[in-house]
């Protein structure tokens, strides 16, 4: 049986000395989606940084394809095959599509036809300035590139920020169909609940800077109560339901 693609064992991060996650214990197979839902400032980015080894942890190792990779600059990591798409997109406004997949690592080159077979629509607008693209545009930008990386590990954070629900639910179904094809393993930071759950094959919801639950989709689904009180922290239910986005509450 294969190595999980990611391994976190016991870990701890923060920021200047405040501790923001603590004894995390997650793992990614390959081709497997694993949703990490939370609400905001639950420590979800953290998690995601650490690693893609942006964020060195306080303790604790992150393991990736079996190996502890905890002195590997990100950039190594990356070549290797762990591709981030942070929040906010992290694409450059003043690049044209086609340039931003000109930039690589030394010695790196980025698979552009492989990109388009998941994102045909950015063919026509090559030429075009990402500063001018849609959101919607953007965000496809953002995963092509990674995905022009052909990673083992894909990184997701926050894909609907900003987005009308209608581009979302044309975007995670490619997300599906990548790890499907390639085999590559997920792990998919975001607030749409119940989309996120349609995509994935386990969640795990963050409270605090820690895991609370882990569990199949299928449960986390058929247990509304469980998914919607464990997702702030709460004993019960009926309090938290609004506070929690894609369940009919106000996000927070």
């Amino acid at each position: 049986m294969a190595s999980p693609v990611l391994q976190l064992e016991g870990v701890s991060a923060g920021y200047d000395g405040a501790t923001v996650i603590r004894d995390v214990e997650l793992t990614v197979d390959p081709g497997e989606i694993v949703a990490l839902l939370g609400a905001n400032g639950a420590g979800k980015t953290t998690t995601l940084r650490v690693a893609s080894r942006i964020l060195r942890p306080i303790s604790g190792t992150v393991r990736f394809e079996g190996e502890d990779v905890g002195r590997l600059a990100p950039h190594l990591l990356a070549q290797r095959g762990v591709a981030h798409v942070p929040e906010g997109r992290g694409v450059f406004f003043g690049l044209t599509v086609a340039e931003h997949f000109r930039l690589g690592y030394r010695g790196e080159r980025l698979d552009l036809d492989h990109a388009l077979s998941y994102f045909p629509a950015l063919e026509a607008l090559r030429d075009r300035r990402a500063g001018l693209l849609s959101g919607g545009e953007q965000q496809m930008l953002a995963l092509a590139r990674a995905l022009a990386r052909r990673p083992r590990l894909l990184l997701v954070d926050e894909l609907s920020l900003g987005l009308a629900p209608v581009i979302v639910e044309r975007l995670l179904p490619t997300v599906r169909r990548v790890a499907e094809e390639t085999g590559a393993g997920v792990v998919l930071v975001e607030q749409h609940v119940q989309l996120a759950l349609e995509i994935a094959h386990r969640g795990y919801v963050m409270s605090h800077g820690e895991l609370v639950v882990e569990r199949p989709v299928e449960e986390l689904r058929r247990d509304r109560g469980l998914l919607i009180a464990s997702y702030l922290g709460e004993g019960s239910a009926e309090p938290a339901l609004q506070g929690v986005p894609g369940t009919g509450g106000r996000g927070g």
